[in-house]
């Protein structure tokens, strides 16, 4: 339960922080300015499609930190054999923060307007997403060959669980992602164009952040954590 509440808190925090860079808690009528000033506001209001997608990854965010939980629980048990964390996920870690970033200076050069630099971030962010996923099937491979199959113990099948599904979630973004690089090539309005930009960053941030989660967890370093937050909260 405290691997939970420790997940759920994390993740309030940056949807606090994220809800406070949305003028959220904005007082239009208290707005000072000319009538068109003030009309102009309504377009920064919190768009529909980043309310959605906030609340999606709000509940990815419970199913990964429920996992984490039957992970520990799992653990304590004396059956349980932890196993090697294969060195390509290292690199696989890099190839996402890449992609992130790139996705990052996307959604900044769609703000300015600069197409050339969104068309660059958005392939680049697709490619190393690619990357990573191949990285992945490579870590399972590698454990495979060496015996650490799906059934022979407990902690295997939470290896391929978790990082099966988070592939899955990269996989999935990876449709979205592609659409937006495809309207960045046809002519999308450049504020729709800036929204899906947007969208897509704001996907692969959290991604990125499940995934560290989840790296330091299959490491080891989580349990550590976990348990300097239970003595805190005691």
């Amino acid at each position: 339960m405290s691997v939970i509440l420790v997940f759920l808190l994390v993740i309030a925090g940056f949807a606090g922080w994220w809800l406070s860079h949305q003028r959220l808690m904005a007082k239009p009528w208290l707005e000072q300015g000319a009538i068109g000033d003030i009309i102009g506001l309504e377009g920064s209001a919190l768009p529909t499609a980043k309310i959605g997608l906030g609340v999606f990854l709000a509940v990815v965010g419970c199913l990964f930190a429920l996992f984490t939980s039957a992970y520990f629980m799992r653990m304590a048990l004396s059956d349980w054999q932890a196993l090697p964390l294969p060195r390509v996920l290292w690199f696989n870690t890099g190839v996402l923060v890449l992609s992130s970033v790139a996705l990052q200076c996307a959604s900044v050069a769609a703000r300015r307007g600069q197409i050339d630099t969104v068309r660059l971030g958005l392939v680049t962010a697709g490619l190393t997403a690619l990357g990573f996923l191949i990285g992945q099937l490579v870590a399972w491979r590698e454990l495979t060959a060496d015996g650490y199959l799906l059934t022979a113990n407990p902690a295997n099948s939470f290896f391929y669980l978790i990082t099966g599904m988070h592939g899955l979630h990269i996989l999935g973004g990876l449709v979205g992602l592609s659409r937006t690089t495809a309207g960045a090539w046809n002519g999308t309005p450049p504020e729709r164009l800036r929204l899906s930009v947007e969208l897509c960053a704001m996907y692969w941030h959290f991604l990125l952040f499940v995934w560290l989660a989840i790296f330091a967890l299959l490491a080891g370093w989580a349990a550590t954590f976990i348990e300097i937050c239970r003595q805190l909260l005691t």
